[in-house]
C-alpha cells in the first residue's frame, strides 16, 4: 500500500499576502518549509487539485483563482508535483467546466463530471486497493472537507495531515473543533507529520 499526498487549493489567492482569501495560516509555512523540502529530498511527487473560480458560478461571485492571474498560480513547485492537476470550479472536485483552467477561453457553466474525475484519479493517484490518500491544503472547513468524501466514497483510505491544513479564518481553535466534531465522525482520519512520514516511507 502506497501513500499519495493530494494538495487542495494551495494557490496564491489563499496562501500569499495580497490574495483575495489570504489570512495568516500556520499550515502554509508547514507545507512550504517542511513538507515540500521533505518531498524533494525523498524524490516524491504531490498531486494537486486547484480551482478555477471565474464566473459564472452558482451562488458565488468570487474574484479569486482566475486562470492567467497571479492569484490562480500554485504554491507547489513544479519539481515536486504531478504533471497534470485536477481543476475544479466549485468546492466539490467533481464539478468542472468547459475551458477549465484556460485563460484564453471563456469559461463554461459548472457541471458535474465524476467520470472524468475518476479517470484523473486512476492515472494520477491509483486504485483504492493500492493507495492511501493524505490530504493537505485549504481550507479544512470547505474544500478539503468536500474532497475527503469523494475519495472515501470511491473506497480510498483517507487521511488528513493535521499540520498541513487550516480553516478559512486561520484560527487554531476552530481547526481543533472541526477535527474533533466533524472530521473524526466523517470520511477521514487525522494524522500527524510523524505518522505521515512513516506512511510515505513505505512508498
Amino acid at each position: 500500500m502506497k501513500a499519495k499526498i493530494i494538495s487542495i487549493d494551495f494557490q496564491n489567492d489563499f496562501i500569499a499576502k495580497g490574495g483575495h482569501h489570504y489570512k495568516p495560516r500556520p499550515s502554509v509555512d508547514f507545507v512550504k518549509n517542511i513538507l515540500i523540502p521533505y518531498l524533494k529530498n525523498e524524490g516524491l511527487k504531490i498531486a494537486e487539485i486547484i480551482s478555477d473560480y471565474r464566473p459564472p458560478r452558482f451562488s458565488d461571485r468570487s474574484l479569486s483563482c482566475h486562470p492567467g492571474e497571479w492569484g490562480y498560480e500554485s504554491g507547489i513547485p513544479a519539481s515536486v508535483k504531478e504533471e497534470t492537476a485536477w481543476i475544479k470550479c466549485m468546492n466539490s472536485p467533481i464539478w468542472t467546466r468547459d475551458n477549465v483552467g484556460d485563460p484564453r477561453q471563456k469559461p463554461g457553466i459548472p457541471y458535474q463530471d465524476p467520470k472524468k474525475f475518476d479517470e484523473w484519479i486512476l492515472k494520477t493517484i491509483g486504485k483504492p486497493e493500492d493507495t492511501e490518500i493524505i490530504l493537505v491544503g485549504l481550507t479544512l472547513d470547505c474544500c478539503v472537507l468536500c474532497v475527503a468524501p469523494e475519495f472515501c466514497f470511491r473506497g480510498f483510505n483517507v487521511k488528513i495531515l493535521k499540520e498541513a491544513v487550516d480553516v478559512y479564518s486561520g484560527k487554531q481553535e476552530e481547526k481543533e473543533m472541526l477535527f474533533k466534531l466533524v472530521v473524526a465522525n466523517c470520511w477521514a482520519k487525522t494524522i500527524s507529520w510523524n505518522q505521515a512520514k512513516k506512511m510515505l516511507a513505505s512508498k
